[in-house]
């Protein structure tokens, strides 16, 4: 742009239109582009993709605590060689049997 109150505009008419045309088509490129923003379907489109996008990273971050949890518990029973530690594994594994055996005999006793 140039200033006309203090120079002569020394722009020929052809330049002139060419400056013009040049931003009529900056003018059309934009509103184009404002166009395609707004329109509901680029709004639901760039809400969906937010949305996917929010999901995926709570996803990805439950992977990681789940996996993490699965690593330490795996870690209480498992040396690492890879060998079972017996003096843990056992007394769980009565633990699991006793609840088993109570949660049987307490649904039997409903039933009579």
């Amino acid at each position: 742009m140039t200033d006309t109150s203090s120079t002569p505009d020394t722009r020929t008419p052809a330049q002139i239109e060419a400056d013009i045309k040049r931003r009529r088509e900056t003018l059309a490129e934009t509103l184009d582009e404002i166009g395609v923003r707004v329109h509901p379907k680029t709004i639901v489109g760039d809400a969906k993709a937010k949305v996917v996008s929010n999901i995926d990273h709570t996803l990805g971050r439950a992977y990681v605590g789940v996996n993490r949890t699965v690593s330490q518990v795996k870690g209480q029973f498992v040396t690492q060689e890879g060998a079972p530690r017996l003096e843990r594994i056992v007394p769980v594994a009565l633990v699991v049997v006793g609840v088993a055996g109570l949660l049987t005999l307490g649904s039997r006793r409903r039933k009579r």
